[in-house]
């Protein structure tokens, strides 16, 4: 590697220690070492902000802007006070079966919707109901997050890799729901067990607040039923134009952004209202983790890796499938799976075809899918859904920090692949 490659490898390694350590915010350190990266040259303005494979990825950034101005004017309805009661009362109050209630609903939005979406609209659900029951909100938006990011690997909208290995692979809509949708399900029910255990110690049941919580009307909370059903008339717009993304061929940020136009537009609701709810931070250091992770592929650094490891697994479908599952699900814990997958389909493709291109050779699809997707839980910077949800609860008052978050996801990510291990194994080798 060349100079500037150790230097970028050197800079990614100490900005990834600040965001880690939280010696300075996440997003001072995403942004200063995105700005080292362009003064070293391990980058520049052209690749950083215009290059569809090393800049930043304007259609995460939009999407997740169009989606936080509806979710913002949705928020005006009172719908999700509605929704937290609704959820209390079903759970009767009992913490637990509260988590599981919002876990399952998540997992099942993820597999319809991109997972950041599903985030976006259940944490001001869990901020109220939480409220409501005198319970901390952190444990129930971490175990949401690495929910999403589950039940999001299901389906090809379900999580944005995805969407990038079926356009490499040539794989369809219905591929996902043969191949991963049944280990999905396998995992989710494993995952709603282990939230037993992980987070035992925050189910404390209040009977005093939980009788409270039934005696309450949730109809009563809707503060604007007019502008509710114009909200959720665009929200289910926009929802079917993401599943019909392969009919339609429009991007889901242009989706997302068209969306909030209309309803901004349509409604008595302010531009000002709208965009209150936005989380500019959580965009700021996006922006910044791509330049930063755009520097690395700029400068040879993942794909050397990459390439390295397909000449050592090559002939070997078996070893390279595990090696691949488990390598993706390591580097998707350190970088965002997204420009992970972006890297690393190439040679994956390569791989699938020197093993002969048949159903057999299609598990290394698989195997970096799961690995991206399940590895993505590990930290919190694995995964978008995992950054958009420490940006909510900062700005919420409920600050999750980097660790807190990583010590219940590493647990997850490790019992998780293991799992996939037998099921890739025993179906396709």
């Amino acid at each position: 590697m060349t100079v500037t490659a150790w230097a970028a490898v050197a800079v990614f390694l100490g900005t990834y220690t600040l965001i880690a350590s939280e010696k300075i915010h996440r997003v001072a350190a995403a942004l200063g070492g995105a700005g080292i990266m362009l003064l070293i040259h391990a980058t520049d303005a052209e690749a950083a902000f215009f290059s569809e494979e090393t800049g930043i990825d304007w259609n995460v950034i939009f999407l997740l802007l169009g989606m936080m101005v509806i979710v913002g004017v949705l928020k005006q309805t009172g719908v999700f006070e509605y929704l937290a009661i609704w959820a209390a009362k079903r759970a009767r109050g009992r913490p637990y079966r509260l988590m599981v209630l919002l876990v399952v609903i998540t997992a099942l939005a993820s597999a319809l919707l991109d997972n950041v979406t599903t985030v976006l609209l259940i944490a001001p659900v869990t901020f109220l109901v939480c409220e409501r029951l005198a319970l901390p909100a952190a444990p129930f938006l971490i175990a949401e997050a690495m929910a999403s990011n589950i039940g999001g690997a299901s389906t090809l909208v379900g999580d944005p890799p995805n969407i990038i290995i079926a356009s490499r692979g040539g794989l369809s809509f219905n591929d996902f729901l043969v191949h991963m949708a049944p280990m999905v399900i396998v995992l989710m029910i494993v995952y709603v067990g282990m939230c037993r255990f992980l987070f035992r110690k925050f189910f404390v049941y209040d009977p005093e607040r939980a009788a409270e919580i039934m005696a309450l009307n949730e109809r009563e909370a809707i503060a604007d039923r007019r502008l509710l059903w114009q909200s959720l008339a665009v929200l289910a717009l926009v929802m079917a134009a993401f599943v019909l993304h392969p009919v339609l061929h429009y991007e889901p940020s242009v989706v997302a952004v068209l969306g909030a136009g209309v309803l901004v537009a349509a409604t008595r609701v302010t531009a000002e209202e709208a965009i209150r709810e936005v989380e500019w931070p959580t965009l700021v250091f996006f922006a910044g983790l791509f330049v930063m992770v755009g520097s690395l592929v700029e400068t040879g650094v993942i794909p050397q890796i990459s390439k390295a490891a397909a000449e050592a697994t090559q002939g070997q479908l078996g070893f390279a499938t595990m090696l691949l599952l488990w390598a993706s699900g390591g580097l998707s814990a350190i970088v965002d799976n997204i420009p992970y997958v972006a890297t690393m389909s190439p040679i994956v493709a390569e791989l699938v075809q020197a093993n002969g291109g048949n159903e057999h050779a299609q598990v290394l699809w698989w195997a970096l899918a799961f690995g991206a997707d399940l590895g993505g839980n590990a930290t919190a910077v694995g995964a978008a859904a995992n950054v958009v949800v420490l940006g909510i609860a900062a700005r919420n008052g409920t600050p999750i920090s980097f660790w807190q978050f990583t010590r219940y996801g590493l647990v997850v990510t490790v019992v998780t692949i293991t799992l996939c291990m037998p099921y890739l194994w025993l179906r396709y080798l």
